[in-house]
């Protein structure tokens, strides 16, 4: 008896020996004194001033420089359009002494995952699935998503050169259908690096294409390199996050980061220039598409006015000359132009003489005989508003007189003159075309909501709704109304449904962005027609930044119809083509390559 109390005594103890182990290594790694090596193992095998080059810029370890001048200097000799990042600073503000006017501090927290008590979640990913970075396609796509965030991209050959590198691990999520690149993540393992003492590893540059339709996906990423890291023997997986961004917090919280007091300190340039200077005066109540412009005018140093942020309303000085802007609206459009825009029936008839294929239209008319006459000829039609924007009130695909009258009950709310279309299948394509020639096509697909045998279809479009709000800034929702219903009915089901796991249901047909539509871009793939057309139908509008939509049966092929101009095209979602650059040269040609160049250049 005597020995097995003596057994359990020494286990207790064992137990207690390594909780308090464990709590005084995490006391350690969080107070502000300099890390301790492992018993078995010296600081002083770590490599010495070490800098990793991950594409974007470098990460400077700070633990392995001896003096902070030595970190300073290092900091100086960042190079153009970089955005190197000195990380693991325990004292920044002596760091910043040395160069006041040169650095600053990141306004980021650190946050720690310690692997050893890391628990894998038993959900799988549903509808995409996790993998290395593969290919030069895989390396495009993640530059696209960089872009898509206000990230800074990356070589795609430097994606390459480093896809087998053991030092720096790139996962992509791929989604399981399309074989669309849907997130990435990077991670650093400091023991390959510069033999970290510590044995720790670090996560960088998580970011999930705004388009995506699968929840889960930043998560899963995370997930996966933490098991990577913890399979390595890592002890720990640090991160660097914005102290405002309360989304991705939320979610490291829910993994099990705590913080830990660990600085980071970058260099004054035009790439960091939001994080050190006060953006202009309510920056931060525009929308996403007046500020992707003020950001590109802001870091070519064009002055910015906010005029009214609520309208999106901005002022754009340079060089004695100002330009007042409303989004992609600027005075270079005369009112000429946007009221021809903004008549539809107007728009066809200008478009129709200057060649292009128009589809046939009709007024809509309180005669049953006509509306069914139309719709019997036509088999399928669309209703829409004559004037209106954002896809309010438009129904597609009416194919019973009831739904024809109802669609136009709906749009007449909006607009004293309906317009109804003969229906063109196929898909629907924006052109974005400024100072006369393309800089961006997308295709704009419905929204859809993909089942998972537990939820119904209704709350499935509201996840979907909150997912595509936060990702968009609030401008993309999917409204629940008679013509989500309609769409949802005519494939056999109501918003009270449950649909079953993997089945993919359209719930609009229409495929505007603020509609909960997704933007995916097809520049290199539009087919040389379809370009023709769109540019044909700015100059024959005299218009010089306009939003061109055809319908089409693919972009590669020359087959299209008109259906509308935009005079205020979202230049946001169109990533990575130059839409916010190319509007800027429009207004100040003398602000761009050229200038930004040697805004980036480094010190003489």
């Amino acid at each position: 008896m005597a020995k097995k109390e003596d057994v359990a005594l020494r286990a207790s103890r064992g137990r207690s020996d390594k909780a308090l182990g464990y709590r005084l290594k995490r006391l350690r790694s969080e107070t502000m004194k300099p890390t301790s090596a492992p018993a078995d193992q010296s600081a002083e095998q770590q490599d010495r001033s070490v800098s990793l080059e991950l594409g974007w810029g470098r990460l400077l370890f700070a633990q392995t420089f001896e003096t902070n001048e030595e970190l300073a200097g290092a900091l100086g000799d960042e190079g153009p359009a970089r955005r190197d990042i000195a990380f693991y600073i325990r004292d920044p503000h002596v760091l910043l002494s040395m160069a006041p006017q040169e650095l600053f501090l990141d306004p980021s927290h650190t946050y720690r995952l310690d692997l050893a008590t890391y628990r894998p979640s038993r959900r799988q990913p549903r509808g995409f699935f996790i993998r290395r970075l593969t290919s030069e396609a895989d390396a495009n796509a993640v530059n696209a998503i960089y872009q898509s965030r206000g990230m800074v991209t990356v070589r795609p050959d430097f994606f390459w050169t480093n896809r087998d590198s053991r030092a720096i691990t790139y996962f992509v999520a791929e989604d399981d259908q399309t074989g669309d690149i849907l997130g990435t993540v990077t991670g650093v393992d400091h023991r390959r690096v510069f033999q970290d003492a510590e044995n720790g590893s670090s996560l960088w540059c998580l970011a999930v294409d705004p388009q995506c339709r699968h929840a889960g996906v930043g998560e899963m990423l995370v997930r996966r390199l933490a098991e990577h890291f913890a399979a390595r023997g890592a002890s720990f997986m640090d991160l660097s996050v914005m102290h405002d961004n309360d989304q991705a917090i939320a979610l490291y919280e829910k993994l099990g980061f705590h913080r830990v007091p660990v600085f980071a300190v970058k260099r004054k340039n035009p790439i960091n220039e939001k994080l050190f200077t006060h953006p202009p005066a309510d920056f931060d109540l525009l929308n996403p598409y007046a500020r992707l412009i003020v950001d590109e005018a802001h870091r070519r140093g064009v002055a910015v006015d906010v005029t009214d942020a609520e309208g999106g309303f901005f002022r754009l000085s340079f060089g004695g000359r100002s330009i007042h802007c409303r989004e992609s609206l600027s005075e270079l459009t005369s009112a000429v132009a946007m009221s021809i825009c903004d008549d539809k029936a107007v728009t066809r008839r200008v478009v129709e003489r200057a060649g292009l294929i128009v589809p046939e239209q009709m007024e809509a008319v309180d005669d049953d005989e006509a509306l069914g006459a139309f719709l019997k000829k036509h088999g399928r039609v669309v209703v829409k508003p004559a004037r209106g924007e954002q896809g309010k009130g438009v129904a597609v695909g009416l194919e019973t007189l009831d739904e024809m009258k109802s669609a136009i009950r709906i749009a007449r709310e909006l607009s004293d003159r309906v317009l109804v279309e003969a229906c063109f299948e196929g898909e629907d394509l924006r052109l974005v075309v400024i100072d006369y020639r393309l800089v961006a096509a997308a295709v704009r697909r419905a929204p859809r909501v993909v089942g998972d045998g537990h939820k119904t279809i209704g709350e499935l479009i509201e996840k979907q709704s909150r997912r595509r709000a936060a990702a968009t800034g609030g401008e993309s929702r999917i409204p629940i109304d008679d013509e989500t219903r309609r769409c949802v009915a005519a494939l056999g089901y109501e918003l009270s449904s449950v649909l079953p796991e993997g089945e993919e249901v359209v719930v609009r047909k229409t495929a505007n962005l603020h509609t909960g539509g997704s933007i995916h871009d097809v520049t290199e793939k539009v087919h040389p027609d379809l370009v023709k057309a769109a540019c044909t139908a700015a100059r024959a509008i005299d218009i010089p930044v306009v939003g061109i939509d055809l319908m089409v049966r693919s972009p590669g092929q020359p087959d299209y119809v008109f259906i509308e101009a935009n005079e205020r095209p979202g230049l946001a979602n169109h990533e990575p083509q130059p839409t916010a650059e190319r509007f800027v040269d429009l207004l100040f040609p003398r602000s761009g390559v050229k200038s930004a160049e040697r805004a980036l250049a480094p010190r003489a």
